[in-house]
Protein backbone atom coordinates (compact mmCIF):
# COMPACT_ATOMS: atom_id res chain seq x y z
CA UNK A 1 0.00 0.00 0.00
CA UNK A 2 3.17 2.66 1.33
CA UNK A 3 5.06 1.40 -2.18
CA UNK A 4 1.93 2.11 -4.50
CA UNK A 5 1.30 5.74 -2.80
CA UNK A 6 5.42 6.48 -2.87
CA UNK A 7 5.40 5.36 -6.70
CA UNK A 8 2.52 7.50 -7.36
CA UNK A 9 4.03 10.77 -5.58
CA UNK A 10 7.26 9.80 -7.44
CA UNK A 11 5.69 9.93 -10.88
CA UNK A 12 3.82 13.42 -9.84
CA UNK A 13 7.00 15.00 -8.42
CA UNK A 14 8.85 13.88 -11.64
CA UNK A 15 6.13 15.15 -13.86
CA UNK A 16 5.98 18.31 -12.42
CA UNK A 17 9.95 19.02 -12.76
CA UNK A 18 9.63 17.91 -16.52
CA UNK A 19 6.80 20.45 -17.08
CA UNK A 20 8.97 23.02 -15.42
CA UNK A 21 12.07 22.34 -17.76
CA UNK A 22 10.23 21.99 -20.82
CA UNK A 23 9.90 24.50 -23.84
CA UNK A 24 6.41 25.27 -25.54
CA UNK A 25 7.52 22.30 -28.40
CA UNK A 26 8.41 19.89 -25.60
CA UNK A 27 4.60 20.55 -23.46
CA UNK A 28 2.78 20.40 -26.62
CA UNK A 29 4.59 16.75 -27.06
CA UNK A 30 3.70 15.60 -23.19
CA UNK A 31 -0.02 16.57 -23.69
CA UNK A 32 0.12 14.33 -26.69
CA UNK A 33 1.74 11.64 -24.89
CA UNK A 34 -0.41 12.25 -21.79
CA UNK A 35 -3.69 11.79 -24.40
CA UNK A 36 -2.20 8.69 -25.98
CA UNK A 37 -1.39 7.08 -22.82
CA UNK A 38 -5.08 7.49 -21.19
CA UNK A 39 -6.64 6.40 -24.54
CA UNK A 40 -4.51 2.98 -23.86
CA UNK A 41 -5.87 3.12 -20.52
CA UNK A 42 -9.22 3.48 -21.48
CA UNK A 43 -9.33 0.73 -23.96
CA UNK A 44 -7.87 -1.42 -21.20
CA UNK A 45 -10.30 -0.59 -18.95
CA UNK A 46 -13.04 -1.04 -21.68
CA UNK A 47 -11.82 -4.32 -22.63
CA UNK A 48 -12.22 -4.77 -18.93
CA UNK A 49 -15.59 -4.11 -18.32
CA UNK A 50 -14.68 -1.37 -16.28
CA UNK A 51 -17.18 1.18 -17.23
CA UNK A 52 -15.81 4.11 -14.34
CA UNK A 53 -12.86 3.58 -14.95
CA UNK A 54 -13.01 3.66 -18.49
CA UNK A 55 -15.55 7.32 -18.88
CA UNK A 56 -12.60 8.71 -16.15
CA UNK A 57 -9.76 8.04 -18.63
CA UNK A 58 -11.53 9.29 -21.41
CA UNK A 59 -12.73 12.41 -19.81
CA UNK A 60 -9.13 12.98 -18.74
CA UNK A 61 -8.20 12.49 -22.79
CA UNK A 62 -10.79 14.61 -23.65
CA UNK A 63 -9.65 17.13 -21.72
CA UNK A 64 -6.06 17.01 -23.26
CA UNK A 65 -7.23 17.16 -25.69
CA UNK A 66 -9.41 20.20 -24.86
CA UNK A 67 -5.79 21.64 -23.73
CA UNK A 68 -4.00 21.43 -27.03
CA UNK A 69 -7.43 23.11 -28.93
CA UNK A 70 -6.76 25.84 -26.37
CA UNK A 71 -3.02 26.25 -27.06
CA UNK A 72 -3.84 26.78 -30.75
CA UNK A 73 -3.32 29.85 -32.39
CA UNK A 74 -6.38 30.93 -34.37
CA UNK A 75 -5.08 34.45 -35.43
CA UNK A 76 -1.97 33.48 -36.25
CA UNK A 77 -1.70 29.78 -37.20
CA UNK A 78 -3.32 29.87 -40.72
CA UNK A 79 -5.21 27.11 -42.02
CA UNK A 80 -2.99 24.66 -40.20
CA UNK A 81 -4.87 25.71 -36.88
CA UNK A 82 -7.87 26.10 -38.28
CA UNK A 83 -7.57 22.14 -39.23
CA UNK A 84 -6.90 21.42 -36.07
CA UNK A 85 -8.82 22.99 -34.16
CA UNK A 86 -11.91 20.88 -36.54
CA UNK A 87 -9.75 17.99 -36.00
CA UNK A 88 -9.53 18.25 -32.03
CA UNK A 89 -13.32 19.16 -31.79
CA UNK A 90 -14.33 15.68 -34.03
CA UNK A 91 -11.56 13.75 -31.88
CA UNK A 92 -13.21 15.15 -28.49
CA UNK A 93 -17.01 14.32 -30.21
CA UNK A 94 -15.90 10.70 -30.99
CA UNK A 95 -14.71 9.93 -27.71
CA UNK A 96 -17.83 10.97 -26.16
CA UNK A 97 -19.74 8.62 -28.58
CA UNK A 98 -16.93 5.91 -28.08
CA UNK A 99 -17.56 6.12 -23.68
CA UNK A 100 -21.47 6.15 -24.47
CA UNK A 101 -21.05 3.26 -26.82
CA UNK A 102 -18.60 1.27 -25.54
CA UNK A 103 -16.52 1.49 -28.92
CA UNK A 104 -13.37 0.02 -28.83
CA UNK A 105 -12.80 1.26 -32.67
CA UNK A 106 -14.05 4.77 -32.25
CA UNK A 107 -11.16 4.91 -29.56
CA UNK A 108 -8.53 3.62 -31.74
CA UNK A 109 -9.77 6.14 -34.59
CA UNK A 110 -8.62 9.08 -31.77
CA UNK A 111 -5.43 7.22 -30.68
CA UNK A 112 -4.56 6.81 -34.49
CA UNK A 113 -5.53 10.46 -35.12
CA UNK A 114 -3.52 11.82 -32.45
CA UNK A 115 -0.32 9.85 -32.80
CA UNK A 116 -0.53 11.41 -36.56
CA UNK A 117 -0.45 14.93 -34.98
CA UNK A 118 2.19 13.37 -32.42
CA UNK A 119 4.33 12.13 -35.25
CA UNK A 120 4.21 15.18 -37.89
CA UNK A 121 4.86 17.55 -34.28
CA UNK A 122 7.84 15.18 -33.60
CA UNK A 123 9.34 16.19 -36.37
CA UNK A 124 9.60 19.56 -36.06
CA UNK A 125 13.20 20.12 -34.35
Amino acid sequence: MYASAALKQYHSVNISAQVAEASPHRLIQMLMEGGLSKLAQARGAMERGQLGLKGELIGHAISIIGGLREGLDLAQGGDVASNLDRLYEYMVARLLEANQKDSLEMLDEVAGMLREIKSSWDAIA
